[in-house]
């Protein structure tokens, strides 16, 4: 565990795309493997269209807190529409996607507690740039439609 207080920008955050198919990259915040806490904080961001794939976890909680777009959180045979502001729990054992419904990109803050091997899975990743768009989302600027990512 880390006994300082840790302080950085989006500048200073690594970014990720798990497979190289994904539709979804991720912006490390705060991690075990960098940071030695025992969770995951990241900023998710899904390009137009974008998806996770379904998933569960065993012991994790996964939070998102929507910062911009539109999208739409299944759980289950449950789906909610998800736009700015909205927040959704997931508690461990229940399969879930979130998926990127609205023009340009969504901007997801993700926590995962505890890690669960996260961080790890996201590091085995592709390193990816943030352009223009995910800099001035990331500072929080209003959100604009940019071009899609290959």
């Amino acid at each position: 565990m880390t006994s300082q207080v840790i302080a950085r920008g989006p500048d200073d955050c690594e970014t990720f795309r798990i497979k190289a198919a994904d539709t979804n990259r991720m912006t490390l915040l705060a991690d075990p493997v960098r940071d030695g806490v025992p969770f995951t904080a990241l900023v998710e961001i899904f390009d137009e269209g974008g998806r996770t794939p379904p998933n569960t976890h065993a012991q994790a909680y996964e939070m998102f807190y929507v910062l911009a777009g539109e999208g739409v959180a299944t759980c289950g045979d449950v789906s909610r529409p998800l736009r700015r502001g909205d927040m959704v729990l997931v508690p461990p054992g229940h399969e879930h996607v979130i998926e990127n419904t609205g023009p340009g990109r969504l901007y997801c803050l993700t926590i995962m507690v505890p890690d669960e091997g996260f961080a790890d899975l996201i590091r085995s990743g592709l390193p990816q740039a943030l352009d223009a768009v995910d800099r001035a989302a990331l500072a929080g600027a209003p959100a604009r439609h940019g071009p899609a990512l290959a």
